[in-house]
């Protein structure tokens, strides 16, 4: 297979020489480099290589091309390669400025650009390369050839196969899916004779044969059994929230372990780009994000117990009895739940039988690839449909973003808002709401409807993506847990003056109704749902915590509730 193409361009000799040197330096052969003086020779390049079938990873482009916006000329890079990254080299005595950076957040908005990098220093400028990396590992991502990629390979888009991209996707594991009759699912199968679908090749060439969602979690080292263990803190979740607790928890010495009913991200992982989020001005996937998390906190020395379902909550003799679905029983002296909250299910049967064949919750980045050249739909008002919409948009021909709301600014960051209206094939339907649909095998078509009028219309789709509302992972506790009319959890001032009495005590802010159990995150009622202040929670969460402790010392147990062995349901 060819090697993909890194191309630069840039007007001025002696710059353009600069990046030259460092691409060939340290990208080739694994890459083929072009650098390329004029943005008319850049044009009839790419057009030409686009003509001859060839693959572009990454286009630079100078701040100026021959008197005009370097971002205009990149803007027309997607006409040719739409997965394509596309970078602004900017002089490092630009940052800081504020018209560059009012020009580059223009430019990000309008779709012209993905990133953009300071020019490389005289080498090693491993800043410059650290950057490009990040740019590479995110084409490599479109284009399915992310490190470790998982091969999932089934007979049919539905059914256990796409639960398995389901699992896949939960423990943020890079994967490709291919249907077993298709030239690529022959190739992956050649010489490994009969086998029962689905199946998944690991990178290490192992093959497991419709494996359970435990047998994915240990194949990746993240399964662990903590039945019968005391620890300090037990966080139930592993999603933003939970991994923030995991890495706070685990770094200021408690015995922390860390329990989810999937794996790691929680509902972050869907999301493609999160460009707000403090510390990563060029923007970070949710995957990307949890795995990084992960990662801190297991160094931390936090332990994970994955496709572990947490069943039910209780004190018991001055310490908190979690009790596991497998009937295992984990003992810890403070808990926090970080369990989030889920998409809601649209509940229309039609489409919900074409879960994975065409219908998909969340999953707009991994399932992203499907869609090329298609008609496709997102369902959803908040931050996360906007981030799916834009970069399902980079795929698709047409993205149409269905809101049940009369604006987008109702329920999305402003930075989105505006990306959204700036990119062309992105079309915004608000007051409106899908109400059926339906396909022969795969989705073919929807049907919508305008909420101020009741007008139906039917139109066709290749894809939906669905991203609405939010519902609480807490239908499991027990009543002993006070919660608002939604079902998420009442914590701090919020609880009634039963609650509080309870206690024994005025409750900690984040503190729930039972004593030593505190909430972090979507589960919690009132919480603000962006990823940054999940983060923040789980954080803060172990201040609160170390308090907890601190009364301990001082003899000043909880009251606490009997637990379901003396009585209570």
């Amino acid at each position: 297979m060819t090697a993909p193409l890194i191309v630069a361009v840039d007007d001025d000799p002696a710059l353009l020489a600069a990046v030259d040197r460092e691409l060939r330096t340290r990208y080739t052969p694994d890459y083929r480099v072009r650098t390329l003086g004029s943005t008319a020779e850049a044009t009839r390049t790419l057009e030409e290589l686009a003509r001859t079938g060839e693959e572009v990873a990454l286009v630079l482009a100078a701040e100026q091309l021959d008197g005009a916006p370097g971002a205009d000329f990149l803007g027309e890079v997607a006409r040719w390669f739409p997965q394509a990254q596309r970078a602004l080299l900017i002089a490092w005595a630009g940052v800081g400025v504020p018209e560059v950076g009012d020009a580059l957040f223009e430019a990000i908005a309008r779709g012209r650009i993905d990133h953009y990098v300071i020019r490389p220093a005289p080498p090693p400028d491993e800043q410059f390369h650290q950057a490009l990396s990040s740019f590479l590992l995110a084409w490599a991502e479109t284009r399915r050839r992310a490190p470790h990629t998982i091969e999932v390979v089934g007979e049919t888009w539905s059914g256990r196969a796409y639960r398995l991209r389901e699992v896949l996707g939960r423990c943020a594991m890079p994967h490709r899916f291919c249907l077993a009759d298709s030239d690529e699912g022959r190739a992956i199968l050649a010489g490994t004779g009969p086998r029962r679908f689905p199946l998944l090749v690991m990178p290490n060439g192992a093959v497991m044969e419709d494996p359970t969602d435990t047998d994915i979690a240990r194949s990746a080292g993240r399964e662990l059994d903590p039945s019968g263990e005391r620890f300090d803190l037990v966080i139930v979740g592993c999603g933003p929230a939970g991994l923030s607790a995991g890495v706070y928890g685990a770094s200021e010495g408690l015995r922390t372990v860390v329990i989810d009913s999937g794996s790691i991200g929680g509902q972050a992982t869907s999301s493609s780009s999160i460009r707000n989020y403090l510390g990563f001005p060029r923007g970070v996937t949710g995957a990307e994000l949890a795995r990084r998390a992960h990662q801190q906190a297991w160094v931390f020395g936090a332990r994970f117990a994955f496709m572990q379902q947490v069943t039910h909550l209780a004190r018991e003799d001055g310490e908190i009895v979690v009790d596991l679905h497998t009937g295992g029983v984990v003992r810890a002296r403070a808990v926090v739940l970080a369990t989030g909250a889920s998409y809601r299910r649209l509940g229309i049967e039609p489409l919900e039988a074409l879960n994975g064949a065409g219908v998909f919750y969340g999953a707009a980045s991994s399932e992203a690839p499907l869609v090329a050249g298609e008609e496709v739909f997102v369902v959803g008002g908040a931050n996360s449909a906007g981030q799916a919409a834009i970069h399902l948009a980079g795929h698709a021909k047409r993205v149409t973003l269905v809101v049940r709301a009369a604006t987008l600014e109702a329920g999305m960051s402003h930075y989105l808002v505006h990306q959204i209206e700036a990119t062309p094939n992105i079309e915004v339907r608000t007051s409106t709401e899908v109400v059926d649909g339906g396909g022969d095998g795969w989705l073919d078509h929807l049907v919508l409807r305008h909420r101020e009028d009741g007008a139906l219309e039917t139109v066709g789709a290749y894809a939906l993506f669905l991203m609405i509302g939010a519902q609480p992972h807490t239908a499991w506790l027990p009543p002993t847990f006070q919660r608002d009319a939604s079902g998420f959890v009442l914590t701090g001032a919020e609880l009634d003056a039963a609650a509080i009495a309870s206690l024994g005590r005025a409750p900690l802010p984040l503190e729930t109704s039972v004593p030593g159990v505190l909430a972090a995150g979507d589960v919690r009622s009132g919480s603000v749902k962006r990823v940054a202040s999940a983060v923040g929670e789980g954080s803060v969460a172990i201040q609160f915590v170390h308090r907890l402790f601190a009364d301990e010392r001082r003899g000043l147990r909880p009251t606490g509730l009997p637990s379901p062995r003396a009585g209570v349901p």
